[in-house]
């Protein structure tokens, strides 16, 4: 058995300065829960989802969440926050801070919730970190896990666990609950999808097994979820097939064919072409009603 316990926080977040907020509940969380190792906030739980806020990384808010984990001797994802780069671009980053305080990993969304997240810059990494001793993890945040590759590719570079900070406020929530449990599920994997409250989200943080199963949904309002996961299910279910069945990493390590639309060609692209631009629907356009001068 090789036990890790993680809890994620499901906050409520507002445009401007959580960290007191995020303190706060990591005071709390350690005081109730002081066996948690790793703590996970939600997406842009720092500042909230105003590029307006963004911050230099690393910075002095970086660096305080840097002592909040040495202090508490956790592993800490606050979630993200947008990140003011070299050349006045922007990302949407989550740091990965080990419990010695140093940042072991930033990863930076790769898909930004175009055409809606604006001004945002996609990353082009992959990121996954070892807790010693424990296993292999990989994070994406939010729309990245709507791509099935993103995934995938985490798993294959050996990731066991998915940290999943989101921002979902929206009627689109149920699908993307289950998108995580299909993530978990195809890719052999715990999932740690852990949503926000106010701006940052509608709740509904979710924990989820490599088998699919649901081991924890919250409500809508606010939580702590702490939950102690065994690595070794992970490394069963990719031994033997998940409930003893299918065995879908190593069918696609062993598959026969490659696929057509990954590489960014014209002629995969043409189909897609047909789609139109990705531009934000407006009133009178395909995806509603013009009511206007009814």
């Amino acid at each position: 058995m090789m036990p890790f316990a993680v809890a994620g926080v499901q906050m409520t977040v507002v445009i401007g300065d959580n960290m007191p907020r995020v303190r706060e509940k990591l005071a709390f969380t350690m005081a109730v829960y002081p066996w948690v190792q790793m703590v996970v906030f939600s997406e842009l739980a720092v500042f909230g989802p105003d590029t307006r806020l963004a911050q230099a990384l690393p910075g002095p808010v970086e660096q305080e969440l840097c002592e909040l984990a040495k202090h508490y001797g956790i592993w800490l994802v606050p979630g993200s926050l947008y990140e003011h780069a070299e050349g006045g671009v922007i990302y949407n980053t989550t740091p990965v801070i080990a419990p010695d305080g140093t940042v072991v990993a930033r990863h930076r969304k790769l898909f930004p919730f175009t055409p809606y997240e604006v001004g945002v810059k996609a990353g082009d990494t992959w990121v996954v970190f070892d807790v010693p001793e424990v296993g292999r993890f990989g994070v994406s945040i939010c729309y990245d896990m709507w791509f099935p590759e993103t995934s995938r590719s985490l798993a294959c570079m050996g990731a066991e666990v998915l940290i999943h900070p989101s921002l979902t406020g929206t009627i689109d929530r149920d699908v993307e609950l289950s998108i995580g449990r299909a993530t978990a599920a195809q890719n052999q994997m715990f999932v740690f999808d852990i949503n926000g409250c106010g701006v940052g989200g509608n709740g509904q943080s979710q924990v989820i097994a490599p088998t699919g199963e649901i081991l924890y949904r919250a409500g809508r309002s606010e939580e702590v979820i702490p939950i102690e996961i065994d690595l070794d299910r992970v490394r069963r279910s990719r031994e033997v097939g998940l409930r003893g069945l299918g065995q879908p990493l190593k069918s696609f390590r062993d598959r026969e064919i490659e696929f057509p639309a990954y590489p960014k060609s014209e002629a995969n692209l043409q189909q897609l072409q047909k789609l139109g631009p990705l531009a934000k629907p407006q009133r009178g356009s395909r995806a509603g009603i013009d009511l206007r001068g009814q």
